[in-house]
Parts: C-alpha cells; sequence; structure tokens
C-alpha cells in the first residue's frame, strides 16, 4: 500500500460532501493537499480543517463551466511549485431532473459535459506528463452508477463519456507507476444526491479514495464504494488490488 505521507493531491468538489471527506481522510494520513471549490474561500472550512492535521494545503477557485477558470486555477497550481502525485476529480454537476425527458434541452448536455468531463480531463492532461517524469501518479475520476434514467440525461451521458476516456487513457498507462482508476461514490445524501439519497457521505469512504493508494501498477479499474463499505483502509486495498478487475474495452466492464 502506498504511504501518501508528504505527497500532495488535487482534490476537486472539496467544500463539501464526498470531496470534503476524502480531503479529511487523505490529511488524517499525511497527504498535503490542494484543494478546489467554485471559488477558494469556500474551502475556508475544510482548509483549516486540514492544516489542524498537520499537513500543508492550499486552496484554488475555478468554476469548471468556464474553461479559462480552470486553465487559470491550472497556473495557480503551478505557481505554487508543489508536485501534484495525487488527483481526485470529485467534482461535479447534476443541471436538472426532466420528468418530461423527451424536452431534455441542448444546455443540460452543454453544462454537464464541461464539468464533468471535459473540465476534469482537462486537469488530467495538465499533470500527467510531470508524473511521468516523476515516475509515479495516481488519478481517480468519479463516475455514476446512473442508468436507464433518460430523465437525468446530460448528466449519465457526461459521466458515461468521462468513464470511456479515462478508461482508455488508463490503457496506456497499465503496468507503471501511474494508475488511473475511477470510482463510484454510490447515491449520497450530498447537494448532487439530495437528501432523499440513501447513503451518506461518509459511506463512500475508502472506496473513493482507494485508487490513491493502490500499489499494484494496473489501471483501468471501477473502484464502486459500495465494493468497500465497512472496510479498513487496508482491507479496502487489498480487495482493490486482487478483486477488482481491469477494464478490457467489452461492454459492462
Amino acid at each position: 500500500m502506498v504511504d501518501i505521507k508528504g505527497k500532495w493531491a488535487l482534490i476537486t468538489g472539496a467544500a463539501r460532501g464526498i470531496g470534503y471527506g476524502a480531503a479529511k481522510f487523505m490529511a488524517a494520513r499525511g497527504c498535503n493537499l490542494i484543494l478546489q471549490a467554485r471559488k477558494a474561500e469556500n474551502c475556508a472550512k475544510v482548509l483549516d480543517e486540514v492544516k489542524a492535521l498537520g499537513v500543508e494545503a492550499y486552496a484554488v477557485g475555478a468554476e469548471f463551466s468556464d474553461l479559462a477558470q480552470v486553465e487559470k486555477m491550472l497556473a495557480d497550481i503551478d505557481a505554487l511549485g508543489k508536485p501534484v502525485d495525487i488527483v481526485l476529480n470529485n467534482a461535479g454537476v447534476q443541471v436538472a431532473y426532466r420528468t418530461d425527458y423527451l424536452k431534455t434541452p441542448a444546455g443540460d448536455y452543454e453544462k454537464s459535459f464541461f464539468i464533468n468531463t471535459i473540465a476534469p480531463m482537462m486537469i488530467v492532461y495538465h499533470f500527467l506528463p510531470k508524473m511521468k517524469e516523476r515516475g509515479f501518479g495516481r488519478i481517480v475520476n468519479t463516475t455514476s452508477g446512473i442508468r436507464l434514467e433518460p430523465e437525468q440525461a446530460g448528466y449519465s451521458a457526461s459521466k458515461a463519456a468521462l468513464d470511456k476516456v479515462t478508461m482508455d487513457l488508463a490503457s496506456k498507462f497499465n503496468g507503471t507507476d501511474i494508475c488511473i482508476n475511477i470510482t463510484d461514490p454510490g447515491w449520497c445524501r450530498t447537494d448532487l444526491g439530495g437528501p432523499q439519497a440513501p447513503n451518506s457521505p461518509e459511506s463512500s469512504l475508502p472506496g473513493v479514495v482507494v485508487g490513491a493508494f493502490i500499489d499494484d501498477k494496473r489501471s483501468g479499474r471501477n473502484f464502486a464504494a459500495g465494493n468497500f463499505y465497512g472496510m479498513t483502509l487496508e482491507e479496502a486495498v487489498r480487495k482493490a488490488e486482487n478483486e477488482i478487475p481491469v477494464y478490457t474495452g467489452s461492454i459492462g466492464m
């Protein structure tokens, strides 16, 4: 299992919900953090809390529907001079639930793809070259288990696209110490998931972060949080390395 003490992780969507929990989890294990929200000040609470755990941490802001802001954020991160070893792309948006789904507007797709697909991949492409130079990296992109719901077409399509490009990219790094995988937190009671969701945000741990700790040089897996409920991190890592299959390109992963 990878020791993340002293490493640097970028966590998007860190101000609340699953990203907030992931930030606390990583900081408790000594990982230094760069925390993203739409506005940097939105991370004030979690920034104070992770610093109290003894790690270095910074907050950055960017609205992911605006790629100019994403580019500015990446430049701001570069200016910090910190090596980003781990990327946890947690930020996402569910733009609408369309009961009359045959009237789904094009804007649902446009906004969903900018935030849920394009922005996270721009982040991945930005940090991968430096990871290759250092010979180490962990990237975990957050997906969704939503299926058969045209009411959420923009959201589900953007996450399906993220799955595809992540897994295709992962195939190029399988067998190296740059591990690229996805995670599905499950339906949790967050601002995105809503109050009716059956699972607490805490239930997503350690599943949503286990991809940062694996040490088997394998990429292209879905570490769905439901597979790791109630486990210690050590148990989760063993299960992730020994039981979760690598995507081979066939339908139904």
